[in-house]
């Protein structure tokens, strides 16, 4: 073979291409007339060939005009008492200036209002929507969430429908009068938090570099304690300085009373410290693949086992999910800036890229449609041919946009372990199917 022999093959080795596809990708290394001479000949000796065009797996239309929202995230402040060295919204890979922009620090209580009228108005047509309040540190500004809330009951009741709330936060405010209104309000709690003192302490510091895990620790021990009318999970950001996923897992379920866990990789780019390296990610998919396996272990004996990601993803895959985006973010969830703009999701709040209107003025439904049509699966050329497309869809958009420098890219960074991991829990599934199949009669809810 020669030189634009090899590299044909090579390059069609990893995914089947159109013609054009093909020369575009090697005309800058060979003349186009040698490359189209060089496909003739390696047709006629049947070396490659054409072949059908794979059947959609997911669907190729847009979503109707007037999706209704169903999820919106109120970021209520943009600021922190925590430094956490990873965050996205404060560190290294920030997108907008939270600290010195022009944004205002907590959101006013006016404007919280009138995005309570914007959800009643964007999500007509559904019985019941969802209000998620997060920051900056949410706790921070506690009035407007208790005002808020009130308001929201009492116009959702006008209306005929039903707003369920939520909130993230680092516990480090949690006091037994604001543990006292979350229960009674049936608000659902998620702990950012990354496991025990040691690893807390080297990545969720205070600005005056004091780890916090002393602080938190005897808080989130009353929350649970206290707080049982929604069931409270704890949300892990991975680094590459703190791996060990099974000792993570165990003290925040075992030790700290966590009802589930759910654990996500590090959003930054590769040059990071912290960033997770490749090695650093076979060894996080080996760690979840035993979580996984003790999952499967509860689930066949109609156990409870608090790891989140093999129920998320089981889920998705008993609905028979199949995703034409990568999330709900920009359709069926937004985010709420201080100031009353609305973007793609919360990570994105305040980001003028990523704006797509605001609580009163409503969506600009022209830029909605620009980003529908963008990061539609079937703009993504190199998701077409990966047999876990209908689950994953390209990923996140704020990960993309870290490590690519805008959303619409697919995290091709991650596709071995996405499709490792959803392989994982097909085997999974196949398994509850065989042993207890009623099990997955809670997933139809």
């Amino acid at each position: 073979m020669d030189g634009p022999s090899d590299a044909i093959l090579e390059t069609l080795s990893k995914s089947p291409k159109v013609k054009t596809e093909l020369i575009d990708k090697l005309s800058g290394q060979f003349d186009i007339d040698l490359l189209l001479e060089t496909i003739d000949e390696l047709i006629e000796i049947r070396a490659i060939g054409d072949i059908d065009a794979p059947k959609d797996l997911v669907p190729n239309d847009l979503p109707p005009a007037g999706f209704p929202l169903t999820t919106m995230v109120l970021n209520v402040t943009n600021k922190c008492n925590l430094a956490c060295t990873y965050c996205y919204e404060y560190g290294e890979d920030k997108i907008i200036d939270t600290q010195y922009g022009d944004q205002p620090k907590f959101m006013a209580e006016e404007t919280a209002k009138e995005s309570v009228e914007f959800l009643l108005e964007e999500s007509r047509g559904q019985d019941v929507a969802h209000i998620t309040f997060f920051g900056g540190e949410t706790l921070l500004n506690f009035p407007v969430l208790q005002d808020t809330v009130a308001y929201a009951r009492r116009r959702a009741a006008e209306e005929g429908k039903r707003i369920e709330f939520s909130l993230t936060t680092n516990a480090t405010l949690l006091r037994p009068e604001i543990i006292e209104w979350l229960a009674d309000n049936q608000i659902g709690v998620t702990i950012s938090i990354d496991g025990p003192k040691e690893v807390q302490d080297g990545l969720r510091v205070f600005h005056n570099g004091k780890g916090s895990y002393d602080v938190v620790e005897p808080k989130i021990k009353e929350l649970l304690k206290r707080h049982k009318t929604r069931p409270i999970g704890a949300r892990v950001t991975l680094t590459q300085k703190n791996m060990d996923v099974l000792k993570i897992f165990r003290h925040l379920t075992e030790d700290m009373g966590f009802w589930e866990v759910g654990l996500a990789p590090v959003t930054t780019q590769d040059q990071r410290d912290y960033a997770i390296t490749s090695e650093g990610k076979d060894d996080m998919l080996e760690q979840f693949g035993v979580l996984a396996q003790e999952w499967l272990e509860c689930a066949l004996n109609d156990e409870h086992h608090g790891f989140s990601n093999v129920k998320d993803t089981l889920e998705e895959i008993h609905k028979g999910v199949s995703k034409a985006y990568g999330c709900g973010a920009g359709l069926g969830l937004m985010g709420v800036a201080t100031d009353g703009d609305v973007s793609l999701c919360h990570r994105f709040a305040g980001s003028p890229e990523h704006t797509i209107g605001s609580v009163t003025d409503g969506i600009d439904r022209d830029k909605q449609g620009e980003f529908l049509v963008d990061h539609h699966i079937a703009s993504k050329t190199d998701c077409h041919t990966c047999w876990a497309r209908p689950i994953c869809s390209g990923g996140c958009y704020h990960e993309a946009h870290v490590q690519y420098g805008t959303s619409s890219h697919p995290n091709l960074h991650y596709c071995t372990w996405v499709r490792s991991w959803t392989h994982t829990c097909l085997e999974i599934y196949g398994a509850l199917a065989e042993k207890n199949p009623k099990f997955l009669n809670r997933f139809d809810a």
